[in-house]
């Protein structure tokens, strides 16, 4: 365990960005400021609004310095965003949205140079969820503002360069289906050359590196001076403290707006790039076989849809759900998941109340989730972390699927917690939930059903 008292971790997430302080001795969060992370529509393409954020983060980080007080910053962010920066260090073009779809004569042009999934273990995906996606898109759509990008940074360490002056790249946000990374060899992949760009690529540190302090005018600004820590790809964070303490295998279903299923103690050989299996980068450089799905955004979705339905209303409703076939298939949010091309319909759901409707929702969430671990061999008991662990509708039917040990973190997203054992705080000990598996009567068929209805 370090020597600092407590950690600030700015920890920002495709939907919300927040700044958490953390005591190392316990690992508990004991303050935390939030705001939405918002997309600016106008310009070359939508991108994120980072003057708001940053004016976020040093608010946060000012009103935090004296109370509770922290002694360093962690960062982590989502991934499938990088900062292209000019001579003078500012942006030379803004933080494109990955959900910005690009011109059909582009993506068949980055489709014909990319590199294989053998080499590089990151599917094609949709939108910009290939950061090299994104930087050949934007180096061909705009040349003239592309050739002023001096330095590429992967999205935490651009956070960590603002605050330093630190220019870094880091192997968790490199390898997280960027097809710029190759994670058997733990370099570059040939994608940096095809694109002309390896000299622009900052320098690669360790998550765990502290970079330096905080810049002299934001030390004034915040009112203390503090080391900064390079950061880490927010999956990857959830993913850090089972690393710590837990013997493979096991798998960790981290859950945010993000579904992210990681195989701890698996291999990559039978992982089926058409289904958005693919190598995650831990933040020790090792390759970890992941799955995923828009799960969070999937249920806010169909939340909104349904209405605010309790567990133990949920729960209630379930056998009737199972045996009258109520069913929702896949994808509510299209372009990712283990179901590519699928389009989201209920089945007898004619006259459904809210409540089943919602249990059908968490039946489908369950599924999802158990296809996706099916597609990189998870052996081992499931944990669950994030939002969804609040969920114990989900959380039951998980343990009765898969037929596995399932244990819930609930009360944390798991990221900030994460980032902040980069600076040597103790992981936090929290309660686990354990959902052992269960006989729901009819599930093995229903299941059988639902699997079936998309063939």
């Amino acid at each position: 365990m370090s020597d600092y008292r407590r950690i600030a971790v700015l920890d920002i997430g495709k939907t919300n960005a927040k700044v958490v302080v953390l005591d190392s001795a316990t690992g508990a969060e004991i303050a935390v400021r939030k705001q939405p992370n918002t997309v600016i529509r106008d310009g070359l393409y939508p991108h994120y609004d980072i003057e708001a954020l940053w004016s976020f983060a040093l608010a946060s980080l000012k009103a935090f310095a004296s109370e509770p007080g922290f002694d360093a910053i962690s960062i982590t962010t989502h991934g499938a965003a990088a900062a292209l920066l000019a001579a003078d260090g500012k942006l030379a073009m803004p933080v494109i949205d990955y959900e910005h779809e690009y011109p059909q004569e582009i993506r068949d042009a980055y489709d014909a140079l990319r590199p294989p999934f053998a080499e590089t273990f990151s599917p094609r995906l949709s939108m910009g969820l290939n950061i090299g996606a994104q930087l050949h898109y934007q180096k061909t759509a705009f040349a003239g503002e592309f050739a002023k990008v001096a330095t590429i940074l992967t999205y935490a360490q651009y956070w960590s360069a603002r605050l330093t002056g630190v220019a870094a790249n880091e192997a968790t946000s490199l390898g997280c289906h960027t097809d710029l990374w190759n994670p058997k060899t733990g370099v570059y992949s040939s994608l940096v050359d095809t694109l002309a760009i390896r000299d622009r690529m900052a320098p690669i540190h360790s998550a765990f590196d502290p970079l330096g302090p905080v810049l002299p005018d934001i030390a004034e600004e915040i009112g203390l001076s503090v080391p900064v820590y390079c950061g880490i790809h927010d999956s990857n964070a959830s993913l850090l403290p089972h690393l710590v303490g837990r013997e493979a295998p096991f798998a960790v279903v981290s859950t945010g707006t993000w579904v992210i299923n990681f195989g701890v103690g698996g291999d990559l050989a039978h992982l089926d790039a058409k289904r958005d299996a693919l190598a995650n980068v831990d933040a020790y450089g090792r390759a970890v076989p992941s799955s995923r799905f828009m799960g969070g955004r999937e249920f806010e979705i169909l939340s909104a849809e349904i209405g605010k339905v309790g567990d133990a209303e949920a729960k209630a409703v379930i056998a009737d759900v199972v045996e009258r076939g109520i069913m929702l298939l896949p994808n509510v949010a299209p372009g990712s998941g283990p179901f590519p091309g699928k389009v989201s319909r209920w089945i007898n759901a004619e006259d459904a109340s809210c409540d089943e409707r919602y249990a059908a929702a968490c039946l489908y969430l369950a599924l999802m989730t158990e296809a996706c671990l099916g597609l990189i061999g998870v052996k081992g008991p499931i944990i669950v972390e994030g939002p969804f662990a609040l969920n114990e509708t989900y959380l039951s039917l998980i343990a009765a699927i898969t037929g596995r040990d399932t244990m819930a973190l609930p009360g944390s997203t798991g990221t900030s917690q994460g980032a902040a054992l980069l600076a040597g705080i103790k992981p936090v000990s929290g309660v686990e939930k354990h959902f052992s598996p269960q006989a729901i009567p009819g599930l093995p068929a229903y299941r059988e059903r639902w699997y079936a209805a998309m063939e």
